[in-house]
């Protein structure tokens, strides 16, 4: 009797280990930010004429030049490289020891807004979504040259929900990009980068206050 009562007291035991192990794991489970770089770039460029179609015809050669420029300077490892860069653990106030995943293939533009579950296949209990939609090059005749990039943060909840997600522009000016005939072409490439850091920080900032603004999860109803 005593063997017997023993056995189901060490089953006991064992399975309530089990449980307190797998609890302990899964507290002790990263948090995971996934990022994609951007898909889609654009330059726009407007004379005197303030836009319209024969703005973008006479600027269309440039326009062109600058497109091509942007994709070499900030192609998909540039943008994921740019982001490392920079204290994401800081500026998004990630949780400490959050694994970032970097896909280097970029999401559709068109899906962007329109997909509301996650974009990749992690299961983690902890995760977010930093995803950069635009880099856009504008040059006018009275603000001058300036580099815009959109961003959205996105955060799922343990139900793979979307939590909290924010969308914005930051855009800093420019001074070497595009470089005219003699001008340095490497310096104005990697200021492209340099700017592109700059935006994120921006936007960072932003959406700082954005998260410190949300309100606070509504406390379960006791059974």
């Amino acid at each position: 009797m005593k063997t017997f009562i023993s056995r189901i007291a060490l089953a006991a035991f064992g399975a309530a280990l089990c449980t307190s192990t797998a609890a302990v794991a899964q507290e002790a489970a990263p948090c995971e930010l996934h990022i994609w770089p951007a898909e889609r770039m654009n330059s726009v460029t407007t004379g005197l004429l303030g836009g319209g179609l024969l703005d973008a015809a006479i600027h269309s050669g440039r326009d062109a030049s600058n497109k091509a420029s942007l994709a070499s300077a900030l192609d998909s490892p540039s943008q994921l490289e740019a982001l490392e860069s920079v204290n994401l653990q800081e500026l998004l106030q990630l949780k400490p020891g959050t694994v970032l995943v970097k896909h280097e293939t970029p999401l559709e533009r068109k899906t962007m807004n329109k997909v509301k579950t996650r974009r990749s296949d992690s299961t983690a209990a902890c995760y977010s979504e930093l995803i950069v939609a635009d880099v856009f090059y504008q040059k006018a005749a009275i603000y001058g040259r300036s580099l815009r990039t959109l961003f959205m943060l996105r955060e799922f909840d343990s139900a793979q929900k979307i939590a909290f997600e924010y969308k914005a522009w930051g855009g800093n000016g420019l001074k070497l990009f595009p470089p005219k005939e003699g001008e340095d072409s490497i310096a104005a490439l990697d200021e492209l980068v340099t700017v592109f850091k700059k935006n994120f920080e921006e936007y960072a900032a932003n959406a700082r206050k954005a998260i410190a603004a949300r309100p606070a999860p509504k406390a379960k109803a006791k059974g």
